[in-house]
C-alpha cells in the first residue's frame, strides 16, 4: 500500500490549508506531474493522449495482476500501486486540452478510470477523485462546452455519480488527504451540474447524496467541508422541485432548521462561516417552495424560530425574514401561526424602518432588499388571513398611533411610483432615439425598476380600502391628494397587475388572484 512506502513517494495533498484566513491550497500532485516532465515539452494532441491512455491501462493491468497474485503480501504489489498513482497524476495534463475529451471517451478510458473509485487502496480512489475534478473544472471547460458535455455524459453513463458517493462513505475526514478528497468530490458534483444541469436531479435520484449532505451539516463545529456541503445542498435544491420534495421526505426541513438554530443568538465568527449560514438559509427558502414542506416548516416551529432570530437582531435577521417570506407566500397556516406567536410586532417595527444595522448590512441595497421583503410579507399576511380576529389584528396595526403605518405605506408607494415613472421616461427617450422596445421588454424593465413592489403596495392599499374602515379610507385619500394623486392612480397599478398575472401556480390560482384584485378595483 502507498501508506507503507517512503514519505517522498506518497502523494500529499494540502488543499484548504489556510494562513491568516487566506486559502493557499495547492494540489501537490500537479506539481509532481510538472516535476516529472521537467526538461521536456510535450504537445498534447491525439497521439499523446493515446500514448498516455495506453500507459495508464498497462499500469492498471499490472496492478490488478499483482494484487491477485500477492493477495496477502502488500509489499509485493506496492511498486505497481505507486506506478498506477503516477499514471493517474500524468492524466491530469489532459485538463490542459479539453478539446480532446471526446477522444478520451472514444478510447474507452472512462470505465477504467471510474472503476478505480472502488480500488481497495483509498489513496488510488482519492487520485481518481482529484483527476475527475480537474478534468471537469469550470475554468478548464468554460470554452469547450460540447467536449465537456461528452465527458460528463460518459461519466454519468459509467456510474461515476454512484461510485463517487459510495466512496464518500469510506473517507476519513480526520486524514488531511481524505478530507481534501471529500472537498474534491463535492467540487466534482458541482462541476458536473454546471455542465449538465440535469445531473442535479439524477445524482439525488440514483445515490444517497442528499442523506449524506444532511448528515454532514449536522455537527455544531464549523469547517470548510461543512460549508461546501451547505453550498452543494443549496445548488441541488434551488431549481428542482423533485429534490425539494425528496429532502422534505427525509426530515430535511427539521434538519436545516436545527442547523440554522445554532445562529439564533450569535453571529458567525468568519466570512466563510457567514457564507455557510447564508447557504443554509438558501436551502431553507428552496425547501419551503412545495406546499407539503411549508406544512413541515410550520409543524417544526420554523415560524417561531425565524421570529426569535429577528428579535435577536443578529446578522441572520434579513435571512430569517426572507425565509418567512418564502414560507408564508400563498400558505395561510403559516400566516395564521405568524400572528398567533406575536410576529406582527416584530414585522411592523421593521416596517416603520427600525432595522438593525451592523457591519454586514450597512449598505443601502441591503436595506432596500429588506424593505421589499417586508412589503411582500405584509401582502402575504393580507392574502393569507381570512376575516376574523387575526385579520382584525393586522388591520388594527394600520389604525394605531394615528395611522402612522398608512403614512409609511404611502411614503413607500410614492418612492416606488417615482422609480417606475423615471424608468418609463427613460424608455420613452429610447424610443425617440429609434430604439424600439416591445411590450414585454417594457414591462420587464418596469419590474426591474420596482414595479412589482409597487404592485404589492397597491394590493395592500386595496385590502385596507376593502376593509371599509372610513377613517383609514379618508387618510389614504388625503395622502394621495397631498401628492396630487387620486384613487385612479392606484387603480391603474392594480389593473396592470390584474392583466399580467401569470398561471405559474395553475389556472385556479390565477383566477382567484384576478378576482381578488378586481374586487379592490371595483371598491375603489
Amino acid at each position: 500500500m502507498l501508506e507503507a512506502m517512503e514519505g517522498s513517494n506518497k502523494r500529499k495533498r494540502e488543499d484548504m490549508e489556510q494562513e491568516n484566513g487566506v486559502d493557499f491550497g495547492v494540489d501537490l500532485s500537479l506539481l509532481e506531474a510538472v516535476e516529472k516532465s521537467e526538461g521536456t515539452v510535450q504537445v498534447m494532441d491525439v497521439r499523446a493522449l493515446k500514448k498516455m491512455v495506453l500507459a495508464f491501462e498497462r499500469r492498471l493491468r499490472d496492478n490488478l495482476e499483482a494484487r491477485m497474485k500477492y493477495v496477502d503480501h502488500p509489499d509485493k504489489f506496492a511498486d505497481s500501486e505507486l506506478e498506477l498513482h503516477e499514471e493517474l497524476v500524468r492524466l491530469k495534463a489532459l485538463a490542459g486540452a479539453p478539446e480532446l475529451y471526446p477522444e478520451l471517451v472514444h478510447q474507452s478510458a472512462i470505465p477504467s478510470i471510474v472503476g478505480l473509485l472502488t480500488h481497495e487502496n483509498t489513496d488510488i480512489a482519492v487520485d481518481v477523485v482529484g483527476l475527475i475534478q480537474d478534468l471537469t473544472d469550470e475554468d478548464v471547460v468554460e470554452d469547450s462546452d460540447e467536449a465537456a458535455q461528452v465527458l460528463v455524459d460518459a461519466l454519468v453513463e459509467n456510474n461515476t455519480l454512484e461510485l463517487l458517493i459510495q466512496n464518500l462513505a469510506r473517507l476519513d475526514e480526520g486524514d488531511p488527504d481524505e478530507s481534501a478528497a471529500v472537498y474534491s468530490t463535492l467540487a466534482t458534483i458541482e462541476n458536473m451540474v454546471e455542465v449538465r444541469p440535469a445531473v442535479s436531479e439524477s445524482v439525488c435520484e440514483k445515490t444517497k447524496l442528499l442523506r449524506w449532505l444532511l448528515t454532514r451539516i449536522k455537527p455544531r463545529e464549523f469547517d470548510s467541508n461543512k460549508q461546501y456541503a451547505t453550498e452543494i445542498l443549496a445548488i441541488l435544491l434551488q431549481s428542482s422541485a423533485a429534490n425539494q420534495r425528496r429532502l422534505g421526505q427525509m426530515n430535511g426541513v427539521d434538519t436545516v432548521l436545527q442547523a440554522v438554530a445554532l445562529y439564533k443568538s450569535r453571529d458567525p465568527k468568519s466570512g466563510d462561516e457567514e457564507e455557510m449560514v447564508e447557504n443554509l438559509f438558501d436551502c431553507l427558502c428552496s425547501l419551503v417552495m412545495p406546499v407539503e414542506n411549508k406544512e413541515r416548516f410550520v409543524k417544526a416551529e420554523g415560524v417561531e424560530l425565524m421570529i426569535i432570530i429577528m428579535k435577536q437582531k443578529k446578522s441572520a435577521y434579513g435571512s430569517a425574514m426572507r425565509a418567512l417570506d418564502f414560507a408564508m407566500t400563498k400558505f395561510p397556516p403559516a400566516c395564521e401561526r405568524f400572528v398567533d406567536v406575536l410576529g406582527l410586532k416584530t414585522l411592523f417595527a421593521a416596517f416603520m424602518g427600525k432595522i438593525p444595522v451592523n457591519k454586514k448590512n450597512q449598505g443601502e441595497r441591503y436595506k432596500e432588499e429588506l424593505e421589499e421583503r417586508i412589503i411582500s410579507l405584509s401582502a402575504s399576511l393580507f392574502d393569507g388571513l381570512s376575516r376574523g380576529s387575526r385579520k382584525d389584528r393586522l388591520l388594527s396595526k394600520f389604525v394605531e398611533n394615528e395611522f402612522e403605518k398608512v403614512d409609511r405605506l404611502m411614503e413607500l408607494y410614492i418612492r416606488y411610483a417615482d422609480r417606475v415613472k423615471a424608468e418609463i421616461e427613460r424608455m420613452d427617450q429610447l424610443q425617440l432615439d429609434d430604439l424600439e422596445l416591445d411590450d414585454d421588454e417594457r414591462y420587464n424593465r418596469k419590474l426591474e425598476s420596482g414595479l412589482y413592489t409597487l404592485q404589492l403596495i397597491a394590493v395592500i392599499l386595496g385590502h385596507l380600502w376593502y376593509s371599509e374602515h372610513q377613517k383609514m379610507r379618508a387618510r389614504i385619500e388625503l395622502l394621495l391628494r397631498q401628492q396630487r394623486l387620486s384613487k385612479e392612480n392606484v387603480k391603474a397599478i392594480l389593473q396592470e397587475y390584474h392583466e399580467n398575472i401569470g398561471d405559474l401556480d395553475g389556472p385556479d390560482e390565477k383566477e382567484r388572484t384576478q378576482t381578488k384584485i378586481q374586487k379592490f378595483i371595483d371598491a375603489m
